[in-house]
């Protein structure tokens, strides 16, 4: 429903509260007894007067002299005095019998409608509140679902995006008020996604330039040195044999350099912040949830206790392994975890064709993949990441293989 449709029944319940409230008041003001039948009830009382059997009956009412005694009454239910007669707001009539005046209190049953109008106007208060309680909960719905939910998951996606997941879709819903906004949003993702491609392949491209280069240097470089010390060997001169010497040295140190070269293109890792502290356990829900956008994770309890971790790091740890999963194998995602020792132990497992046995030490270094990712995007940096990370909480990660799928368990300090 939108907006002016909930806006529109909230005025108008108001306006109803209102009309009912005024009716019902104005019916006890314009509240009178029938003129006709007074003046019947008058003249019957009069005309039969002290024939008590005679007296007309289709009213409440009494009958006092002028010392205000009472003379008759048709029940209890009506004035004993003037003053409660003014006091209930009756109807005073005064008669002439023989001579003797009477007065004729006639019962107005004001009373009677006012508290029947209380009750009237205290359920309509209460029905009308109720129905505007209605109304406010849906609006409050509307804004969640068109407002507060996606500003709180863009929210959430802008963290993910500022931590370097790219692969994460944000849903979009054009029937809200970010959904033009949204879409903006997911394709600066793909933008982003794009660019970072690029900029991996150009990373690429130079770490294999400076591989190459370093092994086309080295080669020589090791021909070099193996002259040089041989000639250093079999010279009989001190002066040749310094010469041998300092090339010898050059060719070492050259060979040192290319190394480092080689080192530093690979080291970008080491830049990253790591900052685990005191969390409870109860967060690995919300991270992984966060992570398995595709909602194969199979159902999973966490044991309660407090974890050494970064929390933003261990995001990107699950990141990774999730993706992974959904990437090679393409199947729902058995998550099991135990108290071991010191360490809250969590196990991710797929039901894939898992690896090759030889491949599962590897896994975890730089630019490592198996035969099974050979039709996927990636540059085998994904576990490395992780087992970093894991380094700098002081935890550990584990890879094997089950009958069938693949095993990543990673393991978190126990405070």
């Amino acid at each position: 429903m939108k907006r002016i449709y909930l806006f529109i029944l909230m005025i108008l319940s108001f306006i109803v509260e209102i009309v009912v409230s005024i009716i019902l008041l104005l019916n006890v003001n314009n509240y009178q007894n029938d003129t006709v039948k007074i003046n019947e009830l008058t003249y019957g009382v009069k005309e039969n007067f002290n024939q008590e059997e005679l007296y007309p009956k289709y009213y409440t009412y009494s009958i006092l002299d002028m010392d205000d005694n009472l003379i008759y009454k048709t029940s209890d239910n009506t004035s004993l005095s003037l003053n409660e007669a003014y006091k209930n707001k009756d109807t005073i009539i005064t008669i002439n019998v023989s001579g003797v005046e009477y007065r004729i209190l006639v019962n107005n049953r004001i009373n009677e409608i006012i508290e029947q109008n209380n009750k009237s106007i205290l359920i309509t208060i209460i029905v009308i509140s109720l129905f505007q309680l209605f109304i406010l909960s849906l609006y409050y719905i509307y804004l969640y679902e068109s407002i507060l939910k996606p500003f709180k998951d863009m929210k959430g996606y802008a963290s993910r995006i500022s931590s370097g997941n790219l692969d994460v879709p944000l849903k979009m819903d054009r029937g809200n008020t970010f959904g033009a906004f949204t879409e903006s949003f997911d394709i600066m993702r793909e933008e982003l996604k794009k660019a970072r491609k690029k900029e991996k392949e150009a990373n690429d491209s130079k770490r294999e330039l400076v591989a190459k280069l370093s092994h086309d240097i080295k080669t020589p470089v090791a021909s070099i040195k193996s002259t040089s010390e041989l000639g250093y060997a079999i010279s009989k001169d001190e002066k040749d044999k310094a010469y041998f010497d300092t090339i010898n040295k050059k060719a070492d140190q050259i060979n040192t350099l290319v190394s480092n070269l080689l080192i530093s293109s690979l080291e970008d890792l080491d830049e990253i912040k790591i900052n685990p502290s005191k969390l409870d356990s109860y967060v690995l829900y919300e991270l992984i949830k966060n992570s398995d956008y595709l909602l194969k994770v199979e159902k999973y309890n966490i044991p309660e206790c407090k974890i050494y971790a970064d929390r933003l790091r261990l995001q990107q740890v699950i990141d990774n392994i999730i993706s992974n999963s959904y990437k090679y194998a393409k199947t729902n995602i058995h998550v099991e975890s135990n108290i071991i020792d010191d360490y809250l132990s969590i196990e991710f497992r797929d039901y894939g064709y898992g690896v090759n046995p030889i491949e599962l030490p590897l896994l975890t270094e730089k630019f490592r993949r198996g035969e099974n990712s050979k039709n996927e995007d990636g540059v085998g940096l994904g576990l490395y990441i992780s087992k970093t990370f894991l380094d700098g909480m002081e935890g550990q990660i584990e890879l094997k293989n089950a009958n069938p799928g693949f095993i990543v368990a990673i393991k978190l300090r126990i405070i």
